[in-house]
């Protein structure tokens, strides 16, 4: 286990610098697209999109409705993959919508003003089924009443097919519409019902049972985009009152890609003197850091394009404290292992306890800040998600290259002969106890 524990970490090193340095693509996406890291609006801008409710002579907009379509608007936006949107109420009916780095305006308005209006529809023997390929719903399903809409859907998701391996979309549906469904089928055995979403049949599948239990599944040779689509109007529900489009324009970043470039040369200088201050006072540990701050930063960088994070101000605010926390974990290691080679231990023992010794005070700071991640994560708005987000996974980071990769690499460095000096360390002859004051090399 020993030998293989460092061939695995070369290797997962090796995999996460191609994925931060070369366009790697996405093979588990359908348009397989390439690996990179998304910038935020604060960097390189996007759409701004104004909203009208519209109230009705039945519905006034209040406040709560107002809040609960915002919501809707939001989740839906995150749902389409647009990470990290600011969608804001503005006046007593208004909602301002901003998209970081959106290419199609088309397909986010599309999805924005979408209502959601879904309707299950028995079909008449009377339609023929080629009037149901993705059209407007035909005259032969006017009349027809629906046995019951989209309020008695339970949940909506992505499945798969286990016999064809065909994507299809999979419904639970409430006690009611299971009950109307399953009345509905055992009569109606193989024969066609419309699903009728703002009046354009999405699918028209033939019923294949004559009791579902509340488990119902669509099929029609969607594609992951065209299932992604159905299932994010199906799981947010209509909208309560109709939203009417008043602008939609293209907005600059609020600070710019000049901005990253200063930021980024900021923090190569910053990470520069820290290099050579852990190199000038720890000698060898130093070196040992060095290398796994390298390590932490593209370990870093690959976990941010693959997951993918939306990188804004506040998530480059978030890597530079996780960088401080990474230093922090070898510091605390370090000087351990400095106060068991005063005492007199041999430097394979030194090492060992100082790991040990420090463990309890880096998993302890954490920890605590996991906690404070999740808290904010849990609780915060979009460009706090985005903060609590990289801070935690560079905490998790910085625990795995001081406690993982840094204890390997100072293991081997032990084994070897011109490691067995204590001036490589960092310690002096006066800085030793009495009793080890007289060894000249530190054994391992």
């Amino acid at each position: 286990m020993h030998r293989v524990a460092p061939i695995l970490v070369l290797a997962l090193f090796v995999v996460a610098l191609v994925v931060a340095v070369f366009p790697v693509p996405r093979v588990w996406q359908e348009d397989d697209s390439a690996v990179e890291v998304k910038l935020g609006l604060d960097l390189v801008g996007g759409l701004r999109g104004e909203y009208q409710v519209v109230a009705t002579d039945d519905q006034e907009v209040t406040p709560e409705i107002l809040d609960q379509t915002r919501t809707i608007i939001e989740n839906r936006v995150n749902a389409s993959g647009v990470s990290e949107p600011i969608v804001v109420t503005q006046g007593e009916d208004r909602i301002s919508v901003e998209l970081p780095g959106v290419d199609d305006e088309s397909d986010i308005r599309s999805l924005i003003g979408t209502t959601g209006v879904l309707e299950f529809i028995p079909v008449p023997t009377s339609c023929s089924p080629e009037v149901f390929q993705d059209a407007p719903m035909p005259e032969c399903l006017a009349e027809v009443e629906p046995l019951f809409n989209g309020t008695e859907i339970a949940a909506a998701r992505i499945g798969q097919d286990p016999q064809t391996g065909e994507v299809v979309v999979q419904l639970e549906l409430k006690d009611t519409g299971s009950r109307l469904f399953d009345e509905h089928a055992e009569s109606h055995y193989l024969e066609q019902f419309a699903i009728v979403l703002d009046g354009i049949v999405e699918s028209a599948p033939s019923i294949n049972a004559t009791r579902f239990g509340g488990q119902a599944t669509i099929s029609g040779n969607f594609t992951v985009d065209e299932a992604n689509n159905l299932v994010t109007v199906l799981r947010f529900g209509s909208l309560p009152l109709e939203i009417r489009e008043v602008g939609f324009s293209s907005i600059s970043a609020t600070l710019g890609l000049d901005f990253l470039n200063q930021t980024i040369l900021a923090g190569i200088i910053g990470i520069a003197l820290v290099f050579a201050f852990m190199l000038l006072y720890y000698r060898v540990p130093g070196i040992v850091a060095c290398v796994a701050l390298i390590a932490y930063g593209v370990f870093a960088l690959a976990i941010v394009e693959l997951v993918p994070v939306t990188l804004t101000l506040a998530g480059i605010a978030a890597f530079i404290l996780s960088v401080g926390m990474a230093v922090d974990a070898n510091i605390l290691i370090f000087e351990r292992t400095k106060e068991e080679l005063r005492s007199g231990k041999n430097l394979s023992a030194a090492v060992e306890s100082g790991f040990n010794r420090a463990w309890t005070s880096i998993f302890d700071a954490n920890i605590s800040t996991l906690i404070t991640a999740l808290i904010l994560y849990y609780f915060g708005t979009s460009v706090v998600k985005g903060f609590a987000l990289v801070l935690g996974i560079g905490v998790l980071l910085s625990m795995f290259t001081a406690i993982v990769l840094s204890r390997m690499m100072l293991r081997w460095i032990v084994q070897q002969g011109w490691a067995r000096k204590r001036h490589l360390f960092g310690i002096k002859d006066s800085e030793l106890s009495v009793d080890a004051r007289s060894k000249r090399e530190v054994s391992a």
